[in-house]
């Protein structure tokens, strides 16, 4: 068995570090996954893309539903690390996984079987349906390797070992760009299957991604092993899984709706407007990477901690995870104010109006990235110690309840028209922030039981 490093001593900064930036590179790593599938459909027309942006709302709404609950599988198996409880660990672990693989199952199903409808929802074109469909259902397939993965990342999370999950990560991103060109377009005696091809070559990926996983954790040799026979249902166990991980699914999803809704309130201002935002979405997603990132290492952190009942240590690793998004981000913020018009101009060159709108989008929002950043770490926090409902309700706080209806009242009730839009970003990210920072401070999670008792 591989020693683990103890993360409940030592210095709190080269934990912090060292947990966050595989985490980081990971998430990196599973948006080049998309890229590199937008990139080959490109190839193929607009449609092939159009077929494929289509089903990215829904799969994202079907993810965020599962990663939550794998979230929950992170913070139960941190406390337990941190309290220094192996069986425990073990035990959760074999339950998560075995929770997750049931319901990935079922959600493959509804998902192949509802794919048509679900198109036509989302409101697919007679051009674009059939496409749309193929690649939802083969996607559909692929659910149940991509959370097993997923179960397997988020455990290995718990325990402090992030580097194992992603090299894995790197493996399949490496092996989707040779199998994406060869299933879309054919080669010898493969034949080119368009767009459910990409499918297929990421349904192989996740597939072989999600064995190396499986292996791993029946294996024991990183610090956790599960068991068959610790997998028959635990319902008290389960209920209190579910108690965990329904909130942080509802933020998640919630982020999801919440994006969705902008587009529409952006649609009405014209497709200069759109593209504007856009782009600017686009850098605001890349931007969320590293920030997430560090909120991902500080639930591991904040939860092994406080299993190992080190509270002012739990406080100080929030503390300087917060001071590190901060600051960093706000930093990179100002680097984007700076340098708005030449990054938009990389994403649409040669359109002035779009370069115009864009940039005026980032130079209102990007300063605000460190507040962002600061909530999303504070989120990552509460979640470490159990109380995922905090982080949902401020993250709901923020979107529905500031984001989106300043963003309504400023652009259709004002003069500033659709630049209304973009300074609700900046409102509702300081807002958030400063909720997210006095709940902490004021103490209320330390007198919080352990998430398993």
């Amino acid at each position: 068995m591989k020693k683990q490093k103890n993360l409940t001593e030592g210095s709190i900064l080269r934990s912090l570090v060292t947990l966050a930036w595989p985490i980081i590179m990971a998430n990196i790593l599973h948006t080049m996954y998309q890229l590199i599938d937008t990139f080959w459909l490109g190839r193929l027309g607009a449609n092939a893309v159009a077929s494929v942006s289509l089903s990215f709302p829904i799969l994202f709404l079907v993810l965020s539903l599962g990663g939550g609950l794998t979230l929950a599988g992170t913070v139960i198996v941190s406390q337990h690390k941190g309290a220094n409880n192996q069986k425990k660990v073990n035990f959760s672990s074999s339950q998560t996984v075995m929770v997750i693989f049931v319901i990935s199952i079922l959600l493959a199903l509804v998902g192949y079987f509802a794919a048509g409808p679900l198109m036509r929802f989302v409101g697919a074109g007679p051009e674009v349906y059939q496409d749309s469909v193929d690649y939802f259902q083969v996607s559909s397939l692929g659910f149940v390797f991509l959370f097993m993965f997923f179960v397997f990342q988020s455990l290995m999370r718990g325990i402090g070992e992030v580097f194992m999950p992603m090299y894995i990560v790197l493996a399949t991103v490496l092996l989707n760009l040779i199998l994406d060109p060869l299933f879309i377009f054919g080669y010898g005696p493969i034949e080119g299957k368009g767009v459910a091809g990409a499918a297929m070559a990421s349904i192989i990926t996740q597939g072989l991604s999600a064995a190396a996983g499986l292996l791993i954790l029946f294996r024991g040799s990183y610090g956790i092993r599960i068991h068959l026979d610790e997998m028959k249902p635990d319902f008290k166990w389960i209920k209190n899984l579910f108690r965990l991980g329904l909130p942080s699914s509802l933020d998640q999803s919630s982020r999801a709706a919440g994006m969705t809704i902008m587009v529409m309130l952006v649609t009405g201002f014209g497709s200069e407007v759109v593209a504007a935002y856009g782009v600017g979405a686009r850098i605001l997603s890349l931007v969320i990477v590293p920030a997430l990132g560090f909120a991902m290492a500080t639930t591991s952190l904040v939860g092994q901690n406080f299993g190992a009942r080190k509270i002012g240590r739990t406080e100080k690793v929030a503390d300087l995870s917060t001071l590190i998004a901060l600051v960093g981000l706000t930093g990179v913020g100002i680097l984007f104010f700076l340098f708005a018009e030449e990054l938009i101009a990389f994403f649409v060159p040669g359109d002035e109006q779009v370069i115009k709108d864009g940039a005026l989008f980032i130079k209102i929002m990007a300063p605000s990235f460190g507040l962002l950043g600061a909530q999303q770490v504070l989120n990552g926090a509460f979640n470490g110690v159990g109380m995922t409902t905090v982080s949902m309700l401020i993250s709901i706080f923020s979107l529905w309840i500031i984001r989106f209806p300043m963003a309504w009242m400023l652009s259709e009730k004002t003069a500033l028209s659709y630049e209304g839009i973009w300074w609700s970003f900046p409102i509702s990210n300081l807002l958030a922030a400063v909720v997210a920072f006095a709940y902490f401070k004021s103490g209320s999670w330390k007198s919080r039981k352990l998430a398993h008792h």
